[in-house]
């Protein structure tokens, strides 16, 4: 079974058609998808679709993207973080490619996540461009390595996947990973231990080869995987079954049978 680590269903492009894009999943074998907030506006219509499906659940958080949302207080990602079917703290992290100027509001609203996931003792979901070096270090010394979690759709060098991994996060490859000219990346994914490996579509966006051009959808994460293990010449079942372990071990949650997933809650 696949599991998504990463996407949007509550974005308009998936949730308009959402029992469509979950018949697709289940049809491709994909069993699990983790629904990532953004904003905390936004995140009670994360909470409500998770609650309706079994095999869906969300993070709380408000993405470094975002400099209009509101910055919620450590206390308040921790009291939404307790509801049974949030199993994580983001997305968050750094972004210095799409902002400009002074960002240390960007850096404080990731500190304070990472006090909330140190305090609820939850997982992150890091995101982080063209900021590798302030994402690490702020990562150092806000004890986040007590926790762990994962950089979610890699795209850096394997020196900066290397120090990830020292302080015990995950990596995790997108649809990006299938790019004819992401050959930097395709040699991080041959390198990150199996244990330590996760795939995500971050749907509605960034989708793989082959279906370029057309609306991400979980469905599309078994083409994350078949990348990968033709990148390190191993069985798609390799990726499959360790991705899925590695998910379920790092977000605490304990599977359904085969058959169960992909039910109404």
């Amino acid at each position: 079974m696949y599991v998504d680590s990463h996407c949007h269903l509550d974005f308009p492009e998936l949730f308009t058609r959402i029992d469509e894009v979950l018949t697709r999943m289940r049809e491709r074998g994909v069993g699990y998808a983790l629904c990532i907030s953004v904003t905390l506006e936004r995140f009670p219509q994360v909470l409500n679709l998770v609650e309706r499906f079994s095999n869906l659940y969300a993070t709380v958080g408000v993405h470094p993207d975002e400099q209009d949302a509101r910055t919620p207080s450590v206390s308040e990602l921790v009291k939404l973080a307790s509801h049974p079917k949030v199993v994580g703290i983001g997305e968050t992290g750094l972004d210095y490619y799409r902002l400009q100027g002074d960002l240390e509001w960007q850096r404080e609203r990731f500190r304070i996540h990472i006090r909330a996931a140190r305090q609820c003792a939850k997982p992150l979901v890091i995101h982080t461009r063209s900021a590798a070096a302030d994402t690490l270090r702020i990562m150092e010394e806000e004890g986040a390595n007590e926790v762990g979690g994962v950089m979610h759709c890699f795209t850096e060098s394997w020196q900066v996947a290397q120090a990830a991994l020292g302080l015990d996060f995950h990596i995790s490859f997108s649809g990006i990973v299938t790019f004819k000219n992401a050959a930097a990346l395709k040699d991080v994914a041959r390198r990150v231990p199996l244990e330590r490996l996760l795939i995500e579509t971050d749907s509605p966006y960034l989708t793989p080869v082959p279906y370029r051009g057309k609306t991400n959808e979980p469905a599309y994460v078994v083409h994350v995987a078949e990348e990968i293990a033709r990148l390190r010449n191993v069985p798609v079942h390799t990726i499959e079954k360790a991705t899925m372990e590695n998910f379920f071990r790092l977000f605490r949650i304990t599977p359904f049978s085969t058959g169960q997933a992909l039910e109404r809650a």
